[in-house]
């Protein structure tokens, strides 16, 4: 158990996903928007820090609530996202974005606080609702609860199959709950975000496990 706890505290340094696209997460509608955002982007088949960069791109042009989004023209759109050299899927996502802005401004008054309170915090209904967004499936929806729970604390420990394949990588309980009890609860979360890097192999495991035993 004190090896775990060492890994897992090692794994505490790494940026989330989200912290590292420059959102400053809270439970506020801009920052949850921009998260919807930046799981869309990881939600194709496109690399983790393209889409990142991307993500990046958009906030900086402004776009950073529903309304500014779906202000901002189609056009405006791909080229934030070429300029993330998200070039593959720009013109869908560039769509996607505007729809799913729309959607949040129709539905949720650009607030996903809204959404949140009418699943009652319970992971199905709120995956059910996070999947009604364009290019949002199942991982998508993950992706979001994964990185979320940093702000919405009902949620913990929410570890998906990406997490739970890093921390098996690195010799780490499976079940959320024991994983959960190597870090404050606070901190799984940001726990969770980094397991998927070593699950992704962003991250090798084995380096990871010799720091922490020479550490």
């Amino acid at each position: 158990m004190g090896d775990q706890r060492a890994v897992a505290r090692a794994l505490l340094t790494r940026r989330t996903y989200a912290e590292e696209a420059g959102i400053s997460l809270a439970d506020r509608p801009a920052p949850l928007y921009q998260l919807l955002v930046l799981v869309t982007l990881l939600s194709t088949r496109i690399r983790a820090q393209v889409a990142v960069a991307a993500a990046r791109e958009l906030f900086a042009a402004g776009y950073r609530t529903a309304a500014a989004m779906e202000a901002a023209s189609w056009q405006q759109r791909v080229d934030a996202l070429g300029r993330g050299h998200y070039r593959r899927y720009d013109e869908r996502t560039a769509t996607m974005l505007g729809t799913g802005a729309r959607l949040c401004l129709d539905r949720w008054h650009g607030d996903l606080r809204r959404l949140h309170r009418q699943a009652g915090g319970e992971q199905d209904q709120l995956r059910r609702l996070l999947i009604e967004f364009p290019g949002i499936g199942p991982t998508g929806a993950d992706i979001f609860l994964r990185e979320v729970q940093t702000v919405w604390p009902e949620l913990r420990p929410y570890a998906d199959r990406r997490a739970v394949a890093g921390a098996r990588r690195l010799g780490l309980p499976a079940a959320p709950d024991r994983l959960a009890g190597l870090v404050d609860e606070v901190e799984f979360g940001r726990l969770a975000s980094a397991l998927v890097r070593v699950a992704l192999g962003e991250e090798s495991a084995g380096q990871i496990s010799r720091s922490v035993a020479t550490g």
